[in-house]
């Protein structure tokens, strides 16, 4: 079995091809030769009845006086050509007509019916003459006479019998063709097999080429072309190792842009506070101190960069969670209108000039509770970062859709399909604080939540921002 496995995939088929045809030839011809000799036997035995061999008393009395020497100068007028003839006597002693041909030896069932002389079932067997010879005969009880008039002679049995020899070539020559036919057969079929096998595994060979391929080389723009009619399995495993390959290249090619805009964005900050940290430290080398408001504004420079870094840091490490595939550490039953609320809280705290107002019915969703506060909270951050002094924000939660007003400048039309890229900041945004990741955290919390989030332009100048969250306005059961 263990070598039977570690043959390739093809040959495993041709073989098991081969075995199943050769075990349906071996069924079919084992099956044919018997039915075909119990047709011959059927005709040997219609052969052995209708012989009509009958004595009369006088040949009766004469054979049975020269048991056990033959019936001399009467085996031509007595035995049909080409039979076996002979009685039986109830010991088992035979006579017989002539031995020209041999002698059939008797059986405990011919003794039998010459003991038994009134019965009347005859009986067909196999057995052999003096010269080893197959013979099949007809022992029956002897019947005097012909006609109307025939009697039953007491304690003797008629055998008749006829050579197997015709029959025996006959069934071996047909043994002979089965068996050339079968080995032709399953030859033939191990070829079809193989043929078969390797014609429909060409598919495999291709897809274990490509797959060699993207190991060796890592191109994962490599595509098996695929019937798009089909729908077997080979179909169904191209275009899945198509759809597995275009996954992997564009989730490389999300991780190359996330660390180049990374690298981009990091560079900024870095120069900024290597520059300060320079600054400083060149000061206390040559010992001319700074003046102290400067030194005080490098200082709160400094501090500043290394929050815009760690806030950086943050959220990629958001952001790769999610391309990742990673599911959210604790998914549970959040209810949405306290969620909004506690992000209120820290909004008002960020802009207290602003006048924020909030209108929040009950709404219940399946969602990761801090990342879903983190989003609604930047949602809000974008809304105090660009709402003019005085401003008013307003926020309403109803029938599971949460949407934030602004009265900002609003966001132009050309760049609306831009505002939840990476690191996309607008050009009147780049000069305020930020890395252009809040939005893109924003939209991968609510996909992952099932919902969709959009941002539209306000009647009247600012900003609508909508989030559409599945849920229901009460808990599940299950919760309660």
């Amino acid at each position: 079995m263990r070598g039977f496995r570690s043959l390739p995939l093809r040959s495993r088929l041709a073989l098991l091809v081969a075995a199943a045809v050769a075990f349906a030839v071996a069924a079919v011809s084992v099956t044919c030769w018997f039915i075909v000799q119990g047709k011959l036997y059927d005709q040997v035995d219609a052969q052995l009845g209708d012989a009509h061999f009958r004595l009369t008393e006088p040949q009766i009395t004469a054979l049975l006086a020269s048991c056990p020497k033959n019936v001399a100068g009467s085996s031509d007028a007595m035995r049909p050509r080409d039979y076996y003839v002979q009685v039986v006597k109830p010991n088992g002693a035979s006579c017989v007509f002539s031995d020209s041909a041999g002698v059939v030896k008797t059986t405990p069932r011919d003794a039998s019916i010459a003991a038994n002389p009134d019965q009347s079932t005859p009986t067909f067997h196999n057995t052999t003459d003096s010269h080893g010879n197959d013979v099949r005969v007809l022992t029956s009880p002897l019947v005097m006479g012909f006609g109307p008039g025939a009697q039953l002679y007491p304690d003797v049995a008629l055998t008749v019998g006829v050579s197997l020899q015709d029959t025996q070539k006959t069934l071996n020559d047909l043994a002979l063709v089965l068996l050339l036919v079968g080995g032709i057969g399953v030859v033939g079929a191990g070829a079809a097999g193989l043929w078969v096998a390797r014609a429909g595994l060409r598919p495999v060979d291709k897809l274990t080429d490509a797959v060699e391929h993207v190991a060796r080389t890592e191109d994962l723009t490599i595509r098996i072309p695929v019937d798009e009619d089909s729908d077997d399995e080979i179909a169904r495993l191209s275009r899945s190792f198509n759809s597995m390959t275009a996954s992997l290249a564009s989730s490389r090619e999300l991780q190359q842009q996330l660390i180049a805009d990374a690298g981009h964005e990091l560079r900024t900050p870095l120069t900024s506070l290597r520059t300060n940290i320079e600054l400083l430290t060149r000061s206390e080398e040559i010992g001319r101190p700074i003046p102290p408001a400067d030194r005080k504004a490098l200082l709160a420079s400094v501090k500043a960069q290394m929050t815009e870094l760690a806030a950086l840091i943050g959220d990629l490490q958001t952001l790769s969670r999610s391309d990742a595939g990673h599911t959210a550490d604790r998914v549970e039953v959040v209810a949405l209108q306290d969620t909004v609320e506690a992000a209120l809280r820290r909004a008002r705290l960020r802009g207290p000039e602003l006048t924020i107002t909030s209108g929040l019915e009950p709404w219940f969703v399946r969602a990761e509770p801090s990342a879903l506060e983190r989003a609604i909270v930047n949602i809000l951050d974008n809304a105090v970062k660009f709402s003019p002094p005085g401003g008013a924000v307003d926020v309403r939660l109803k029938d599971g859709e949460l949407t934030v007003r602004d009265h900002g400048p609003g966001i132009p039309v050309d760049e609306l399909p831009h505002v939840f890229d990476r690191f996309w900041r607008s050009p009147d945004a780049r000069a305020l604080p930020g890395s252009g990741l809040g939005l893109s955290i924003v939209a991968r919390t609510v996909q992952q939540c099932g919902g969709e989030v959009t941002l539209s332009p306000a009647e009247g100048g600012g900003t609508i921002a909508a989030v559409r969250l599945p849920g229901a306005p009460t808990p599940p059961p299950d919760t309660l």
